[in-house]
């Protein structure tokens, strides 16, 4: 792409089993890598966006992530927060995959 944005690997599919996730760290940025439970992977920033905390320390129930300090939650598929206290949506970034490899774009 000619706008900077490109393909980073961040993790191999084997090491994330369904329904788990892990925090990764990609050319400065500290995301959430999410293998949802349906197969799908998903990845965010991994801070809150209502306060500092770390996403991958909260809980994940279907495609929800459930931050560890306030209890906002943000659906994983397009970032936007669930209610209060969340007043700003999390920045989602598109994940494939390339045989083991996972990647992320940004």
């Amino acid at each position: 792409m000619d706008d900077g944005e490109r393909w980073v690997r961040v993790a191999s599919a084997g090491d994330i089993g369904p329904g788990d996730m892990t925090p990764v760290e990609a050319a400065g940025h500290s995301l959430a890598l999410y293998h949802l439970s349906d197969g799908t992977w998903h990845a965010s920033d991994n801070t809150c966006s209502h306060a500092y905390a770390l996403l991958t320390d909260g809980w994940l129930e279907g495609h929800i992530i459930e931050c560890p300090l306030h209890g906002g939650r943000f659906d994983l598929r397009s970032g936007a927060g669930q209610g209060a206290p969340i007043e700003a949506d999390l920045t989602i970034y598109p994940v494939r995959l390339d045989g083991d490899d996972v990647l992320v774009l940004l």
